[in-house]
């Protein structure tokens, strides 16, 4: 039997039953904005860079 992998993405934000969500890559941290109609775009700050949140797994390393 395959070994069952843990997920990469989790749904971190979700306004008017799905169709606005906020997702995040937990190895990374990077943040994605993801609509029912335009598809998915890295989240960025008002310096044009990726808005990371540290993984839960990085913050218990510290």
């Amino acid at each position: 039997m395959a070994e069952k992998k843990n997920k990469r993405f989790v749904v971190t934000y979700s306004q008017d039953l799905g169709t606005v969500q906020i997702i995040q890559d937990i190895l990374t941290g990077v943040n994605y904005l993801r609509t029912s109609d335009s598809g998915l775009t890295v989240l960025v700050d008002e310096n044009g860079k990726p808005i990371i949140t540290v993984p839960e797994s990085k913050e218990k390393e510290s």
